[in-house]
């Protein structure tokens, strides 16, 4: 946990389980524990996070979370966006300065990205966002629209998220491009004005939410890795994680 009393740093962990592609992934067993149960233990490694819960909009999971230990918060399912529920959620904490959204369904999510993360949140107060992205080093990433690429500035911030190339090569490149990564550290009091933001036009033209801040002067600060945890969006991507944990332990 933090010892740093200055900040209140929690994690919320989102999961639905609504999917049209895998219905109840949350609680899908992998390797004798539901996904979002690994997950959960993943975080509590964290050492710079001072709270965790898990945020749903289902009963099962909620119950299914309190079984295991976690803390669980219901929320609407109503919600038009993630950013809507991670602000209902902070709500359940109101000693919480800043928050870290961070993805349901990867189970092997490192905990010293997560706390890299928030230190690099909480160590420039002009920051509003912070968030991850790797190199890119697969041609066909660079062409798949559902790879989002961001570009930097000199100081880590961000200039512009896409789903296209982004920066065009006209001259070979001097590095490589990047790849988001949806990891999301906020500040408390920019996450609640964000929510109340109306959508912004190259947020839906490109459909990336995190567009809305860039569009009202915010900065995202992007934080460098080359760990890219195996996300779970299918049964056989199940399959491949649960034969990793496997050979872990």
């Amino acid at each position: 946990m933090a010892a740093d009393t200055s900040h209140h740093i929690i994690g919320l962990i989102p999961s639905r389980w609504g999917s049209s592609r895998f219905p109840g992934k949350p609680l899908h067993p992998i390797a004798g524990k539901p996904l979002v149960q690994h997950v959960w233990e993943r975080v509590c490694r964290c050492s710079r996070l001072d709270a965790i819960a898990i945020a749903t909009d289902d009963q099962r999971i909620f119950d299914a979370a309190v079984s295991f230990g976690a803390r669980a918060i219901m929320t609407s399912p109503d919600h038009p966006s993630g950013s809507d529920r991670l602000a209902e959620a902070v709500r359940s904490f109101p000693a919480a300065t800043h928050v870290v959204n961070i993805q349901g369904d990867e189970p092997l999510i490192d905990p010293a990205l997560i706390d890299r993360l928030a230190e690099a949140l909480v160590s420039d107060e002009a920051l509003s966002m912070a968030t991850v992205a790797c190199p890119i080093s697969a041609r066909e990433d660079l062409d798949n629209p559902n790879i989002v690429k961001v570009a930097l500035a000199r100081n880590g911030d961000a200039l512009y998220f896409s789903r296209s190339v982004i920066p065009y090569a006209r001259h070979p490149r001097v590095a490589p491009p990047l790849r988001h990564l949806g990891i999301y550290a906020y500040r408390r009091d920019f996450l609640e004005n964000y929510v109340r933001w109306a959508p912004t036009p190259l947020e839906q033209t490109e459909s990336l939410e995190q567009l809305r801040a860039l569009e009202n002067g915010a900065r995202i600060r992007v934080i460098l890795t080359d760990h890219v945890s195996v996300g779970v969006d299918t049964p056989e991507q199940a399959e491949q994680v649960e034969q990793i944990l496997l050979n872990i332990h």
